[in-house]
């Protein structure tokens, strides 16, 4: 095997690239942006060119690379094949031997939530444990599952999406995927604020919030402020995401679930309510998972990415 692993985190604005050793230790990262017209035919060859170059500026030979990961916003099975990017443009692509053709070292690509999973494992919140779940709290709810050190990403890679786990009958708006109850509904940094819209629309007592301007940053600052409202928006966020994740537990039995996302920025505060509703729901057996802050923000796309190739 190399000194060296190159991980990559695609997304719809810019790629974040980083150089690893095989150790895990950072040693160069920067962006280039994602060229998302004609298909995103320009996503592939830019990275090669990138990553070529560092090596070059570095003086890096291909013997000493063990290989380059890269994490993309879609489904992608275990031969490296994703059906479809939206946000990229892609229809089926086979990253593994595309971008592995164009670059001459081995590749290996997965799901962005998941191995961002995988890069807090290695590197982040949830070092030290092997059985664990990522979850990841931003505009929509992420996730993915690592069990015995490695994702979990099921037959068409689409495993890990917890965010669209059924926990309400009866919703009448739509979840981005198309289906109504879905965690994220409730969970992500908009479920939030359409659970504060819906509470400041229902009740007569006297709070800080404001309607048709209330952010989930808001909810949980006025959370610590103690204001009832907010307290009460908590709760009910809490049961949802704490029924989620217990359901999660009575498949995959992790020892801990880190919390990550914009919304994690809120603290501990947070992960009290999670845990108070997980406690109430989850089977004995996994009772005892540990909760934990994701801690490496934006970077855990590539971290997971060059883990992705040594693992």
């Amino acid at each position: 095997m190399g000194k060296y692993v190159f991980g990559i985190d695609v997304g719809g604005t810019t790629i974040k690239m980083g150089l690893f050793d095989v150790e895990g230790q950072l040693l160069d990262k920067w962006e280039i942006e994602t060229r998302t017209h004609n298909n995103g035919e320009d996503i592939l060859p830019d990275i090669s060119k990138a990553v070529t170059s560092k090596m070059e500026e570095k003086g890096i030979e291909k013997a000493d690379v063990a290989g380059v990961g890269i994490g993309v916003p879609g489904p992608v099975n275990d031969s490296g094949i994703v059906q479809g990017c939206v946000n990229l443009g892609w229809g089926k692509v086979n990253i593994n031997k595309d971008l592995g053709e164009r670059v001459g070292l081995p590749v290996k690509a997965g799901n962005d939530a998941n191995v961002a999973a995988l890069g807090e494992m290695w590197k982040g919140g949830g070092q030290g444990y092997s059985h664990l779940v990522v979850v990841t709290l931003g505009t929509g709810v992420g996730g993915g599952v690592i069990i015995d050190g490695k994702i979990i990403s099921g037959a068409s890679g689409a495993g890990g999406e917890i965010g669209h786990i059924h926990v309400q009958d009866g919703e009448a708006e739509t979840c981005g995927c198309g289906n109504h109850g879905c965690l994220e509904q409730y969970a992500s940094a908009t479920g939030i604020v359409r659970l504060a819209e819906r509470k400041l629309a229902s009740t007569k007592v006297k709070t800080k919030l404001k309607a048709g301007s209330v952010t989930a940053k808001d909810v949980w600052d006025e959370v610590k402020a103690g204001d009832l409202i907010a307290e009460s928006i908590a709760e009910e966020f809490g049961d949802y995401l704490g029924k989620g994740l217990a359901a999660i537990a009575a498949v995959t039995n992790p020892e801990a679930f880190v919390i990550g996302g914009g919304v994690s920025k809120a603290g501990d505060v947070l992960l009290d309510y999670i845990t108070k509703y997980y406690k109430q729901y989850v089977f004995k057996g996994s009772r005892d998972a540990t909760f934990k802050l994701a801690t490496l923000g934006n970077d855990a796309g590539i971290y997971g990415a060059a883990k992705l190739v040594l693992v």
